[in-house]
């Protein structure tokens, strides 16, 4: 309760190699508290970072966790060498699982659709910098996830983010057949293409 006031979250597409670069970025910094954000977008605000503010804290919080999720997949994707189509159809929805989630734990959609859902997707499930969209691949290559993790020197978040989520899409009663797949694939053994199978096969449904 006294951490309400003053606390901001900040999330975007902030790839660490390319923001110490001082390549043009953007980010979104968010907060209950307006006064805080405005603060805090006023001191880390630069030629080379803009950054918005956004009241939806809880929203910024989902997107910069649940991303990493679709990523590990996105890495899968592109290890297996599944094409455009599947990259962007995965992505899309993946974006709309995580979207309802979020809305259902008192997130705002709209936040999704900003830099700090859909710009850090993007970025996390496209870069070669991103940890996720790395174990992923690594995944697709038949590589277990014992082996990946002892090897990395960084933490790839969505594995255990994964675990998170599902659990908590079951409190909510929230669907969400990518993070249940992924969630098998990690912990389950159960096989990428058969993980592809399964979500190519469900009962067809609107969008």
């Amino acid at each position: 309760e006294s951490l309400r006031h003053g606390v901001c979250a900040l999330s975007g597409p902030n790839l660490a190699r390319e923001i110490v670069a001082e390549m043009p970025s953007s980010t979104v910094i968010a907060s209950s508290d307006t006064e805080a954000a405005t603060k805090a977008q006023a001191i880390i605000n630069s030629a080379v970072f803009r950054v918005y503010t956004n009241q939806d804290i809880v929203g910024v919080e989902f997107c910069g966790a649940l991303k990493n999720i679709i990523a590990l997949g996105a890495g899968i994707v592109d290890g297996l060498g599944l094409g455009d189509n599947s990259k962007a159809a995965f992505m899309t929805r993946g974006l709309a699982e995580i979207t309802r989630l979020g809305v259902a734990a008192g997130a705002s959609p709209t936040t999704f659709a900003g830099l700090a859902g859909m710009g850090d997707l993007i970025a996390t499930c496209s870069s070669a910098l991103s940890r996720n969209h790395f174990v992923g691949e690594q995944l697709a290559k038949g590589r277990k996830l014992t082996e990946i993790r002892a090897a990395m020197l960084n933490v790839a978040e969505g594995v255990d983010t994964t675990l998170a989520a599902v659990e908590l899409a079951d409190r909510l009663g929230v669907e969400m057949p990518i993070a249940r797949m992924t969630r098998k694939i990690l912990f389950d053994g159960l096989s990428v293409r058969d993980a592809i199978a399964e979500l190519m096969g469900r009962d067809p449904t609107s969008e």
